[in-house]
């Protein structure tokens, strides 16, 4: 589990391409520190499994379905990443509940720079647009955000000077494609109401303890 509150801005230090997966190098000396062979550190809000490490980088197997779902298999060597270990249990909560299970893809339409902070709008995918609302939690590339507002198959995020300095954010550009994670808390309320709506009525324990006797 993560926050989405970005540790450190990792580099892509070399790739192995298999038929249908693929191998990372990650440059990160901040989020090795304490790494072991398992331990989760997501990529870009993808949560990977950690198979090698040294004091400088570690190694992940990213597999097809993985890179089909994100925006991971447009990854090259150089390219910068946002990484975020998996957060300790007695940690500072300081983002939201963040699965690095990434619901999809989307792009990146406008940026409209303010004074010291920014305004970047993105698509919004018609099959996760029920799961986004104003002044809620969504993770774009790892980053926890506040959606700043939610237009007609748009939404946009307003980014602070921190966001912009330490976080691949902050260097987009238009058309780059960016990974998803909505609120997972809206999708568990969705299935609650779903399976409520469906499950047959029954009457009360007291209601039939109250029913006269029939003949």
């Amino acid at each position: 589990m993560f926050t989405g509150i970005v540790e450190e801005l990792g580099r892509v230090a070399a790739i192995e391409h298999g038929a249908d997966s693929a191998v990372l190098r990650i440059e990160g000396p901040l989020v090795v520190t304490d790494a072991e062979h398992g331990a989760s550190i997501a990529v870009n809000g993808v949560c990977l499994t950690v198979v090698e490490h040294d004091a400088e980088a570690f190694s992940v197997d990213v597999m097809a379905e993985t890179l089909r779902r994100s925006s991971l298999g447009a990854l090259e060597v150089g390219s910068p990443v946002n990484l975020e270990r998996a957060m300790a249990a007695d940690g500072r909560f300081g983002g939201h509940l963040v699965q690095g299970h990434v619901d999809g893809t989307t792009t990146l339409r406008a940026r409209a720079p303010g004074d010291r902070w920014e305004v970047l709008e993105f698509d919004l995918p018609p099959a996760l647009a029920r799961y986004v609302v104003e002044k809620g939690s969504i993770t774009i590339d790892g980053v926890s955000l506040t959606v700043a507002s939610v237009g007609e198959g748009t939404f946009t995020v307003s980014l602070i000077p921190t966001t912009l300095e330490r976080t691949i954010l902050g260097t987009l550009a238009v058309g780059d494609v960016v990974n998803l994670e909505v609120d997972v808390l809206a999708k568990y309320v969705e299935r609650l109401f779903a399976d409520a709506a469906t499950r047959p009525v029954t009457p009360s324990a007291d209601k039939v303890s109250r029913e006269e006797p029939r003949a």
